[in-house]
């Protein structure tokens, strides 16, 4: 079968499968299993593929078509132009989450320190370490093999020598104080979780997602606590749920958090609540 073929084959696979982005994740599966490039595919498409690829490109459809995210069968995502390692012990770094990122970014300054809670693959940390000089930081998880990959992470990525991981629930490892706090948190209401996309609710982990029956008790947590980890003036950034501004918003204000806002993400939804830790806290 020719590489033209073996690719038509394996979008149809999963378009009837109801993937519904077919055509992208039959090429980079595709990519994934043969090693070219876009550029070698098209040098090449008319030539015959090997049985050995169209066996391991057909496994990986398979299993594609049962709704494992494309990420986890080829170990990758792409976040803030870096390529992050992932796993089904850490969630999928989304491109929502970006718009977190830059929020940080624009408040932080060589030699400041900044707390990831719920660090996941690291990639929040990991590419605000990236992006800015001198800036150091704490990631906590709960789960071992999430703090794991995010170590390999910033190994990989080039910032190792300025990351710091924690195994604990929120605050529990952390000491001192930091400039800014980050975090993405679960945050979904533990009765819609089933009603997600199959990817999301039947393979990224629970634990990741579930923000207890409301979608608010991390924000509760964390809001209550974070003042003991801020240095004066300190700042604390969380993603939301785009329907959860208004009441993260007030858990911040109670906390003594001032000059509360919240920002959008590209598609025009709320996406980040931030705020500045008042002198009086």
């Amino acid at each position: 079968m020719k590489y033209r073929e073996l690719l038509n084959k394996g979008v149809a696979m999963l378009r009837q499968a109801g993937i519904a982005d077919a055509d992208t994740d039959g090429w980079y599966l595709l990519e994934y299993a043969s090693g070219m490039s876009r550029n070698d595919y098209f040098l090449h498409m008319e030539e015959e593929a090997s049985g050995e690829l169209a066996e391991a490109y057909g496994k990986l459809l398979e299993k594609r078509c049962t709704r494992i995210p494309l990420q986890y069968l080829t170990g990758e995502q792409e976040f803030m132009g870096l390529t992050f390692s992932v796993n089904p012990h850490v969630l999928v770094p989304r491109q929502d989450t970006e718009t977190l990122v830059e929020q940080v970014e624009k408040r932080l300054s060589p030699g400041m320190r900044v707390l990831d809670l719920c660090t996941g693959s690291g990639c929040i940390l990991i590419s605000l370490l990236a992006r800015v000089p001198g800036v150091s930081g704490l990631g906590t998880d709960i789960s071992e093999e999430a703090l794991a990959t995010a170590e390999r992470n910033a190994d990989r990525l080039g910032v190792a020598d300025r990351a710091q991981w924690a195994r604990g629930d929120l605050f529990a490892p952390v000491e001192g104080r930091f400039d800014v706090i980050v975090s993405n948190p679960p945050y979904i209401p533990r009765e819609d979780i089933d009603g997600l996309m199959p990817e999301v609710a039947d393979f990224e982990p629970r634990g990741a997602l579930d923000g207890g029956d409301d979608g608010l008790d991390f924000y509760r947590r964390i809001t209550s606590e974070a003042s003991e980890y801020l240095e004066a003036g300190g700042r604390l950034f969380l993603e939301i749920g785009c329907d959860q501004a208004r009441d993260v918003t007030a858990l911040m204000e109670k906390a003594g958090f001032v000059h509360v806002a919240t920002v959008r993400d590209l598609s025009g939804l709320d996406r980040v609540v931030c705020g500045c830790l008042s002198p009086e806290s």
